[in-house]
């Protein structure tokens, strides 16, 4: 049975998201029917991106019933804005779906959680555990006994050395390096080629090799960002 689902977002991320559905439909024909965009930006409304239709705003799942029948996954890389557009369709009782791209290699070790996005090239060993609503971009690795919670959108070309903790809402910039066991906070970013071998605090930016923290933010900041 075809699976319909909407892409939340309109922007870049989005639509390698399609990307994802497409290379799943290529493999396994007829597994999804994407039916368009949902974006917050009224300006993107009735605008067409890879020939899917921007559908309109959250409006657009109370128009008609079945609407909530659509399966929902988010294409918007901030883990912040994911968040906000996450509750809004949990408060509509919408349906989560993953999109995980046939050259994504996993072992059978690994639990998976709703709404996950996973591109291609991304490797995923062993006694992983990826939350709901991650973004594992291109050519991500993470070892053994690693843990990625809700929200975390890890950059490309990102790698995980086993045993790390990435708490949630974190942001792991393009080509950053987590050695083993350490854990970056909640809702911290590391920026794009960090190496990170030291415990990072929660609600951090850190940068640099080795990775250091240039800014310390209050707790549930992202709440109202």
């Amino acid at each position: 049975m075809t699976q319909r689902v909407v892409i939340l977002g309109a922007g870049g991320f989005a639509r390698e998201v399609l990307d994802v559905f497409d290379a799943i439909n290529e493999e396994q024909p007829g597994s999804y029917e994407v039916l368009g965009f949902i974006s917050e930006v009224e300006d993107d409304w009735l605008k067409v991106f890879n020939e899917k239709p921007v559908l309109g705003g959250f409006d657009w799942f109370d128009a008609k019933p079945e609407h909530h029948d659509v399966g929902v996954v988010c294409g918007v890389g901030s883990p912040v804005v994911r968040h906000r557009m996450i509750e809004r369709c949990k408060k509509r009782e919408l349906e989560f779906v993953s999109a995980i791209h046939p050259q994504a290699i996993m072992s059978k070790w690994v639990e998976v959680g709703r709404g996950v996005v996973m591109t291609a090239g991304v490797i995923l060993t062993n006694q992983i555990k990826i939350g709901d609503h991650v973004h594992l971009n291109l050519h991500v690795t993470i070892g053994h006994d690693a843990r990625i919670d809700d929200y975390c959108t890890i950059a490309p070309g990102v790698n995980i050395s086993g045993n790390v903790h990435i708490a949630e809402g974190c942001d792991i910039g393009t080509g950053a390096a987590i050695i083993q066991h350490f854990t970056v906070g909640e809702w911290s970013v590391i920026g794009a080629g960090s190496v990170v071998n030291r415990e990072i605090p929660a609600n951090s930016t850190a940068v640099g090799v080795p990775a250091k923290v240039i800014k310390s933010r209050k707790s549930g900041w992202w709440l109202q960002a």
